[in-house]
């Protein structure tokens, strides 16, 4: 019979207190103890007992092997050590990469980058995520590594041999240029990078990067876009996985990936890069109407083309059509929506510019495979 309140060690070599927030929420609804993650001190719990570990191995070879000799029911919010059989719940890399890239082509731009500086598992799930998408779309999308230049260096110089690197990287590529950094840390780097060499950001240069985790990221002259990875989620999933563990319940047989829950778009990315006056506009229109029952007519009316002409330029500059560039605009609302807010489904549907919420099920059925309510039960908690 297990115990009244479990003991549960996080054992997070890498923090966020947005995973320990949806650990603390579960642990409340769970009846856990929740013992202190010590491992932020660098010390290992040598001769800890409880019931279970919720882990995230990061760099520390001894933490990793602390865990593997605590023989526990344990989850890792890692993919480092893919050797380690634990049962695992990661970010979505993919969704992440598809909400990015959409996002650049949905404003027209053709030239794409992706910047990491360290070898990390999730910056190459992210880098490779984003390079398969745009090359399904068409486009290619050039990966630099400043960890694999030639100019790589450590120590002291370090930190000016890789701006004058990565100048030379932002100068060299095309303009305008859509780049995907590997973590807002990257991100800053890159728009710091830019002021100094005289790059508009985001004219020349449009920037988001990975993790919405910046300090007073508005107060910036250059407010960074980014990525919101859902870590609440995430942790609240990993304990909830924990608990089926130490109650019996078989591990997945593969890793649990939890969606991002938004782009937080800001200056950084504010840019159209569409060289199509009717196509610019008409985009315009949709994103500031598209809680509004507007159709394909309107965009036409704004665009001042014929309605032929206007599909046409659509799939030139956009990729599709006006109606599913629309479609997918106001899906992504309503995803938002589901997750943010507590507004009913039929309230989210008027919203998203739905009519009806029957037409709003049915299109978001088609769009995402699962009903809104079902998304909304699997992504908030």
């Amino acid at each position: 019979m297990r115990k009244k309140n479990p003991r549960i060690l996080l054992a997070l070599g890498w923090y966020d207190y947005r995973v320990h927030q949806g650990i603390a929420k579960y642990a409340l609804k769970a009846g856990w103890h929740l013992c202190a993650d010590i491992t932020r001190e660098k010390v290992i719990p040598w001769g800890w007992e409880g019931d279970g570990i919720l882990a995230w191995l990061g760099a520390g070879d001894d933490l990793a092997d602390f865990v593997v000799e605590a023989k526990l029911p344990t989850v890792d919010f890692s993919f480092r050590r893919p050797h380690l059989q634990f049962p695992r719940v990661l970010t979505d890399h993919y969704a992440a990469a598809q909400l990015v890239a959409e996002y650049f082509l949905a404003r027209g731009l053709k030239h794409f980058m992706f910047y990491s500086a360290a070898e990390n598992w999730s910056f190459d799930e992210v880098g490779t995520a984003f390079s398969e998408i745009l090359k399904k779309a068409g486009r290619s999308c050039e990966w630099i590594r400043w960890h694999k230049s030639p100019s790589y260096t450590t120590g002291s110089l370090q930190w000016k041999n890789q701006r004058r690197w990565l100048a030379t990287q932002l100068k060299n590529a095309p303009k305008p240029l859509a780049l995907f950094a590997a973590s807002d840390d990257h991100a800053l780097e890159v728009i710091e990078t830019c002021e100094a060499i005289k790059l508009a950001v985001p004219e020349d240069i449009s920037v988001i990067g990975m993790d919405n985790a910046l300090p007073a990221v508005d107060a910036m002259h250059t407010p960074v876009s980014s990525v919101d990875r859902n870590l609440g989620t995430l942790g609240y999933r990993g304990a909830e996985l924990l608990d089926q563990l130490m109650h019996g319940q078989p591990p997945p047989q593969n890793p649990i990936r939890i969606s991002p829950a938004d782009l937080i778009s800001r200056k950084s990315s504010d840019l159209l890069a569409v060289n199509h006056p009717g196509v610019a506009r008409s985009l315009r229109y949709l994103w500031d109407n598209c809680d509004k029952p507007i159709g394909v007519e309107d965009l036409v009316r704004v665009a001042a083309m014929s309605r032929s002409g206007l599909h046409q330029a659509f799939l030139a500059h956009i990729g599709r059509p006006p109606g599913a560039e629309l479609h997918r605009v106001r899906i992504e609302k309503a995803k938002k929506l589901l997750t943010q807010s507590r507004m009913k489904l039929e309230e989210i549907a008027e919203k998203s510019g739905y009519q009806s919420g029957n037409s709003f099920w049915i299109a978001f059925k088609q769009a995402t495979g699962i009903s809104p309510k079902q998304y909304q039960n699997r992504f908030c908690i």
